[in-house]
């Protein structure tokens, strides 16, 4: 008898839950993980002119972070077009790949941060003070980018999960 009444109230439970949906259109810029796009791009940008205008050695740690920068500003552009345009077609394994994307951003730009800190406190008595300063400005925005892709990451994949 109990299992009778309980029956109906799953039944209800079914049916009032839904699905999100990956937004399309005007609503990527207004809606939360995809509102993050554009602060993606900008402190981004601000890394990638920042390791651009410095000189350090050695050059492969910048290199590094150069790379990040550059990947992850052009493959954010696309990735926002392309949730603009509508090309997803409201399907999982699109906001699989978007938490696939972030997570990847996120790792790629903890590792490339890590790095030019640590370059940066090497270089502090090395005499150039601007290039010093320049360095600290992209560690800051690095770290920014990093934990503004972590942020994605975590807000996609609750996304993805409700699919």
């Amino acid at each position: 008898m109990a299992s009778n009444t309980a029956e109906p109230a799953a039944a209800a439970a079914a049916t009032t839950l839904t699905t999100a949906e990956l937004p399309t259109g005007a609503a990527v810029c207004t809606t939360l993980p995809d509102l993050l796009y554009l602060p993606e791009l900008i402190f981004g940008g601000l890394v990638w002119i920042l390791v651009a205008c410095t000189l350090a050695l050695p050059e492969n740690p910048l290199g590094w972070l150069m790379f990040v920068s550059v990947f992850c500003f052009v493959a954010t552009f696309v990735w926002s077009v392309l949730f603009l345009c509508g090309c997803h077609s409201n399907k999982s394994r699109w906001a699989a790949a978007d938490f696939a994307y972030h997570l990847t951003a996120a790792v790629f730009y903890l590792s490339a941060s890590v790095t030019l800190a640590k370059v940066t406190l090497d270089m502090e008595n090395a005499g150039n003070f601007q290039n010093y300063q320049l360095d600290i400005s992209a560690v800051v925005f690095s770290y920014v980018a990093t934990l503004l892709y972590f942020v994605h990451t975590i807000l996609s994949a609750m996304r993805w999960k409700t699919f």
